[in-house]
């Protein structure tokens, strides 16, 4: 996956100063890299019998539903409070540049099920941690976590324990 870097806009000072954004829109809109991408990040689940694929709000959301159509999966969407319909469960995190919180409907996942998370990016490990614990109260186990990019320097894989883990991209400083 490495060749799909490139693809990847770079955005200093967003969404505050200090912060390099990582805009994987870029790639999305660029056939074969979007398709390299899916692929890449699919590979190292196939044949683990995957049930579900949560994705996490919003980039999550756009590679987690490919990723589960070719796991044959379902897709399960964490998002931001008050944007799911029905009765929920609350995860509070820290970010990078603040703190926010996620949600997950609590009939999302029946115990037991197999669950795989996906997110464009691993910067603090906040949001994973966040989403795993999600996961972890609605009965899920979870398979590993896939991400498009991890931001090295940000140590945010210490957050996440033993869970297995795949990233496509790695960036260290």
């Amino acid at each position: 996956m490495e060749h799909l870097r490139t693809k990847i806009r770079h955005v200093p000072d967003f969404p505050k100063p200090g912060i390099l954004f990582y805009d994987i829109t870029t790639l999305l809109r660029d056939a074969a890299g979007l398709r390299q991408t899916i692929d890449g990040l699919s590979e190292p689940f196939r044949g683990k019998q995957i049930d579900l694929v949560v994705g996490i709000e919003s980039r999550g959301f756009i590679l987690g539903c490919a990723i589960a159509d070719r796991l044959g999966a379902g897709f399960v969407p964490v998002r931001k409070p008050g944007k799911l319909p029905a009765s929920t469960i609350q995860q509070s995190y820290e970010l990078e540049y603040g703190s926010d919180t996620l949600e997950i409907h609590e009939d999302a996942i029946r115990a037991g099920q197999k669950v795989l998370i996906v997110d464009d990016l691993l910067a603090t490990g906040g949001t994973a941690r966040a989403a795993l614990d999600l996961v972890s109260q609605t009965g899920g186990e979870v398979v590993g976590l896939a991400f498009l990019v991890e931001l090295e320097f940000l140590n945010g894989r210490a957050k996440l324990g033993n869970a297995p883990l795949f990233v496509g991209l790695k960036y260290s400083s």
